[in-house]
């Protein structure tokens, strides 16, 4: 594991989506506050069950958050990336990490404290919202989750996973980044030689077009979830 930490300047904190609207001098107090840290591809930056310290927030790269049984048997709850964070929960109701979250990529975090955290959110009314919409979305998130495990085949999950981790290019629906498919098997509850059966359909069928690590999604792929 390698860890690194340093200093933030206000440009970083202006950046990052959690604090727009701070004025200038509440990003120079925030500066003094957070730490940022470099972790390396494969860095485990919070496991389940610890207690709960501080709040990371996604600069670069991308991490998923995940849970596994007594056996080793995983399920990924979610890919992160940029302008995203993690760990809030715990430092809210107190209770230890519900998950453990995993480098999958080098990437650059900013780190709060769960002091300064509480001090930030009873002080800056726009930070309460930025953690609550990130509550929020979360929670649509598990709802969809459930939703598509309860009622789509495994087809229908895949497509819908394929169509929310993709990105407008070009007028199109693409996915940039690598997507395994045994991480695609763990986020849909289904084993990673079904996701490969499916994703070969979905190629045969013109659904998707492989090209490269990327992903094109054609129209008629909606129609599947």
């Amino acid at each position: 594991m390698s860890v690194t930490t340093a200093m933030v300047s206000t440009a970083v904190l202006k950046n990052v989506p959690m604090f727009t609207g701070f004025p200038d001098d509440s990003l120079r107090l925030l500066a003094t506050l957070v730490t940022r840290k470099s972790v390396s591809r494969g860095t485990t930056v919070m496991v389940a069950g610890d207690p709960t310290d501080s709040l990371y927030i996604v600069i670069s790269g991308r991490l998923k958050v995940m849970m596994s049984d007594a056996e080793g048997k995983e399920v990924i709850l979610a890919i992160l990336g940029s302008g995203e964070f993690f760990g809030e929960m715990g430092l809210i109701d107190d209770a230890p990490r519900s998950a453990s979250v995993v480098a999958i990529e080098p990437c650059e975090l900013l780190c709060v404290t769960k002091r300064d955290f509480k001090r930030c959110l009873a002080e800056n009314f726009e930070m309460s919202m930025a953690v609550m919409r990130g509550l929020v979305k979360r929670l649509r998130e598990a709802d969809r989750k459930i939703n598509s495990l309860a009622l789509l085949d495994v087809y229908g999950r895949v497509a819908r996973l394929l169509i929310d981790m993709s990105e407008d290019v070009d007028g199109s629906k693409v996915v940039t980044k690598r997507l395994p498919k045994q991480d695609i098997a763990k986020m849909i509850g289904a084993s990673r030689e079904m996701v490969s059966r499916v994703m070969k359909d979905l190629q045969l069928g013109g659904f998707i077009e492989m090209r490269g690590s990327t992903i094109l999604l054609r129209e008629s792929i909606l129609a599947i979830e």
